[in-house]
């Protein structure tokens, strides 16, 4: 089921499949958001829950003793969503555990993920509400793909992330063989100052992660300059980019948490970015995607 809002600037349908985005819609009428191909990749803006990233060997503990055992991103982007609210300018869809995800993630849950318009912008939260009677140890973030370019003749290396602030930040190293970080080899980040340029040679190997910014906010940028859309991310600390090497996207991915890294054990509390609800309580975070 797919639900729509517009409010003549922009225009962003939502499918209830992963409880994510399925276009997103600037004044003119032009797509923002990657449209899936299988030949490269079939996802658009998956919500990443309750893991960000990947475990190692897919599986953790709690400090309680309680076994996890999830895919990467988890599993909140394989699940159908029921409409939980809608109005003219905004939609929540929810998700709630089930036997499933209880095998993988023995705690129970529900997740609101929200979507409104404010002008050109739209707001996005994820709510996680612990519906159980212990201590819930969860992470949570987005993987919106934008399109690049947007324009016929234009370039996919035309294209620019540029930072709020110029970034002098290093970079883990991702393990391509595991998904996961080796923070034992961080290398200079790919950006000059604050403009990341884009190319497919940059995502030819691997994700560039971001654990170490400064800025809150980043444009995508086209070749003259001119940026085209901004996310902000005040309340996530992680950003990832990444795209494909026969891909005319890039994913701009505010998380709250990372792939299990090198000098980490297998408890979930003890990765970074960890959140932990307590029984009853909701912990909410999010980002903004202005269109330009």
């Amino acid at each position: 089921m797919e639900y729509t809002i517009a409010n003549g600037q922009t225009s962003v349908t939502l499918t209830t499949l992963g409880g994510t985005f399925s276009s997103i819609r600037d004044a003119s009428g032009t797509e923002r958001l990657w449209q899936p191909d299988p030949e490269v990749w079939t996802g658009q803006a998956p919500i990443c829950f309750p893991i960000c990233g990947g475990l190692r060997d897919g599986r953790a503990t709690t400090l309680s003793g309680a076994k996890v055992g999830l895919p990467r991103h988890g599993f909140a982007r394989k699940h159908e969503f029921a409409l939980a609210g809608k109005g003219e300018d905004h939609v929540e869809l929810a998700l709630e555990s089930d036997e499933g995800t209880l095998a993988q993630y023995p705690f129970p849950f529900r997740l609101v993920a929200g979507y409104a318009l404010d002008g050109s912008r739209i707001l996005v939260s994820y709510s996680v509400t612990n519906t159980g009677d212990e201590p819930m140890p969860f992470f949570v973030g987005g993987h919106p793909a934008f399109r690049v370019p947007l324009r016929e003749g234009e370039r996919y290396s035309d294209y620019s992330i540029e930072f709020e602030r110029p970034e002098t930040c290093d970079v883990p190293t991702p393990v391509v063989e595991t998904g996961l970080i080796d923070e034992s080899r961080r290398m200079a980040g790919p950006q000059d100052g604050s403009s990341l340029p884009l190319s497919h040679e940059l995502f030819s190997v691997a994700e560039t992660i971001y654990d170490g910014l400064e800025s809150r906010s980043a444009e995508l940028r086209d070749g003259t300059g001119e940026a085209t859309l901004r996310i902000s991310f005040p309340d996530l600390p992680y950003l990832v980019v990444w795209g494909k090497p026969k891909g005319d996207f890039v994913a701009i991915e505010p998380w709250g948490g990372l792939s299990t890294c090198s000098d980490e054990d297998d408890v979930l509390e003890h990765k970074r970015g960890c959140l932990v609800a307590r029984p009853g309580e909701t912990v909410t975070r999010g980002f903004a995607i202005e269109l330009l």
